[in-house]
């Protein structure tokens, strides 16, 4: 065999193991967005049979969680299930809700955490003044509007919250394209109660 035959397989092995490199890449990629995506046809079933009455309805049998609330952005199509917990596990498949808050109202604040290349892509695009509904397990929609929209260092920063007064507050990772993920900035919107609607 010659030495150019040897360097043309030896170029072709390797360009096939970066073709299979890629493919796997692309795969792995993609079965996170569609794991999201499914999730949240699981959830909406769960929360349905929630608003019914049902209590701590698991989405899935093997499911550590449970739907606690529903997350609507109407004028940008957001449609979203809120988990009980701001885990790892539980951010794969919705976003989630920090657990020492009230787990029947909106009495306080909520402060609501989801992946930034996910569930949580969104909140790049709202602006002050947008309405946010979430709908708590009494079936009440609330509506908040976006008052602030900050960049801090988890770190060093802490979320304020104003006593006496319901908050909505979404958290996620800052910047929101970046390629390694991960770092402590975070991307904060704040939004104030405007009313109570009744059950639609």
């Amino acid at each position: 065999m010659t030495v150019q035959r040897i360097k043309i397989k030896m170029m072709t092995l390797l360009g096939f193991a970066l073709v299979l490199i890629g493919l796997w890449q692309t795969g792995s990629g993609t079965w996170i967005y569609m794991k999201a995506k499914l999730a949240q046809v699981l959830l909406q079933r769960a929360w349905a049979s929630t608003l019914s009455g049902r209590q701590d309805v698991k989405p899935w049998p093997w499911a550590d969680t449970r739907p606690v609330a529903r997350l609507v952005v109407p004028s940008l199509g957001i449609d979203q299930i809120v988990l009980e917990g701001a885990y790892g596990r539980t951010l794969a498949f919705g976003p989630g809700r920090l657990e020492s808050h009230s787990p029947d109202s909106l009495s306080r604040t909520m402060i609501l955490t989801g992946h930034r290349d996910t569930h949580f892509r969104f909140l790049e695009q709202l602006p002050a003044g947008e309405v946010i509904l979430v709908q708590a397990r009494t079936g009440v929609w609330h509506r908040f509007a976006v008052q602030d929209r900050q960049i801090v260092d988890s770190r060093t920063a802490t979320i304020s919250i104003l006593e006496g007064e319901r908050q909505l507050i979404l958290v996620t990772c800052y910047p929101f394209h970046a390629i390694v993920p991960g770092g402590p900035l975070r991307y904060v919107v704040t939004a104030g109660i405007m009313e109570r609607r009744a059950e639609d």
